[in-house]
């Protein structure tokens, strides 16, 4: 796989004025802090990118695309005769792309591919595509894994938040399946420094 090319520096106000651009998100009183979540992906992103060997500019540009990975699933209708909700699911990758791929500015490019492809598995099982292995965009590779680290660590109004160790336990038994196994074995094996940096430490 050839390297990542090398992103020009986002404009200032490049991430808030996305933001902006999004409906509320109305939670319950007992919701996770999702403003937190997404603040805790970009650090958690950005060490992993790291890790793996990304300059630290790419990295960063990382950092600050992760956290829109869910813009879809703010910004998505309801579908009607949509029973179990699948096609709503199924249409907030593709409504986040879109939302995210006006840009010219590389950073949006970027998030717009996470956006797209971070709901991709890596045995083809995933969505909104069904691709496979490396078909999917490294950067989207990166942020389902720590996406899915971080949201097990959370609380939420139906489960207590996973202790870390069994969270690094559950992310092993989706390696190979749902995430890439190169990707969780750089995560497991560099665990104790991107839980501190999580933690913001």
């Amino acid at each position: 796989m050839p390297p990542p090319a090398v992103l020009a520096p986002p404009a200032p106000d490049a991430r808030p004025s996305v933001l902006r651009l999004l409906p509320p998100a109305p939670q319950p009183a007992d919701a996770p802090d999702l403003s937190a979540h997404r603040q805790r992906l970009g650090r958690l992103a950005e060490g992993l990118a790291l890790r793996l060997g990304w300059d630290a500019d790419r990295a960063r540009q990382l950092r600050l695309a992760a956290p829109l990975h869910d813009v879809g699933e703010q910004a998505t209708p309801a579908v009607a005769d949509d029973t179990h909700g699948t096609r709503r699911l199924h249409a907030q990758p593709r409504r986040g792309a879109a939302l995210l791929g006006g840009s010219s500015l590389p950073l949006f490019a970027l998030a717009a591919e996470i956006a797209l492809h971070h709901r991709e598995r890596w045995d083809g099982n995933g969505y909104p595509h069904g691709l496979r292995g490396q078909e999917i965009p490294l950067a989207a590779r990166i942020v389902a894994v720590v996406d899915y680290f971080d949201a097990l660590t959370m609380p939420h109004s139906y489960r207590p938040a996973r202790a870390d160790d069994r969270a690094l336990a559950m992310l092993a038994e989706q390696s190979g399946s749902a995430f890439d196994p190169a990707l969780v074995a750089a995560f497991l094996a560099h665990a104790p420094d991107l839980i501190a940096l999580r933690d913001g430490a």
